[in-house]
């Protein structure tokens, strides 16, 4: 296929638009006119990604995270994200990154965590001016959770290990409000929509302090709360164009690790 083609159908589902100012998002490597034959989906592009790539004569790589983000001045060895780009021009891989225009999506990041979680009435947590998009959900589970029981429930609904939380306020947990990645900035939305919980990822210190004895923050890991994207992308390529053949990368490239 013409990765043309390939790029009208992700950016007619996931506008580019629809992504935040700071974000870098589109084709990052690669040619439109170019013909390919095969797609590797992932979270991250780093170097292993692309010898995974080249291992399964992918000429498409697909990524959640953008590679280039603050720009690139020069392409030597120094930096991972220079040799990645380099890597990819000489294999000739194409890099395409759908990020925060996939946050911002009705049924996109977000969304995939509410349904893992099997929420009810979810709605977007702060709706852009177009009320179809925005960032974060907010939704409810179908029986109150006791907030250690949630926990529990949690970690095995996201397939998790470790949890940062605030203190618990001992009261049942019904009403759920998450965003996927740094989400520090929606607390006060969270709290302001009468939420019991707030699970995102990235908090600092004193961002705990902002439960003010209102919320409980939970905070899951960067990419444990977007992991599950890859399959959002996968299943928009099957269903629109079945023909094309891809595949949801296998390597790790969560860059935290826990012990």
């Amino acid at each position: 296929m013409i990765l043309k083609d390939i790029i009208d159908v992700i950016e007619e589902w996931a506008p580019v638009e629809n992504a935040e100012d700071f974000d870098n998002v589109g084709l990052l490597v690669g040619d439109p006119k170019q013909n390919v034959n095969k797609a590797l989906i992932t979270i991250d592009t780093l170097e292993n990604v692309i010898d995974e790539a080249i291992e399964n004569k992918c000429d498409l790589i697909i990524s959640f995270h953008p590679i280039i983000f603050n720009g690139l001045k020069k392409l030597t060895q120094e930096t991972y994200v220079e040799r990645v780009v380099q890597k990819a021009i000489l294999n000739g891989i194409n890099i395409y990154s759908v990020h925060t225009n996939l946050d911002n999506h009705l049924e996109g990041v977000n969304y995939q965590i509410s349904k893992r979680l099997s929420l009810s009435n979810t709605e977007i947590l702060i709706k852009k001016n177009n009320l179809e998009i925005g960032m974060g959900m907010i939704g409810e589970l179908n029986t109150g959770l006791n907030e250690l029981d949630f926990l529990n429930y949690l970690k095995e609904k996201m397939d998790i290990t470790a949890i940062k939380h605030s203190s618990f306020l001992n009261k049942k947990i019904r009403k759920v409000a998450l965003l996927g990645g740094s989400g520090s900035f929606a607390i006060e939305k969270a709290i302001e929509n009468d939420a019991d919980c707030f699970i995102t990822a990235d908090l600092k210190y004193h961002d705990y302090f902002k439960a003010e004895n209102k919320i409980l923050l939970v905070d899951i890991g960067h990419y444990e709360s977007e992991q599950y994207t890859k399959n959002l992308i996968l299943n928009l390529l099957n269903k629109k164009i079945p023909k094309f053949a891809c595949i949801i990368s296998k390597t790790k490239t969560n860059p935290v690790n826990y012990f």
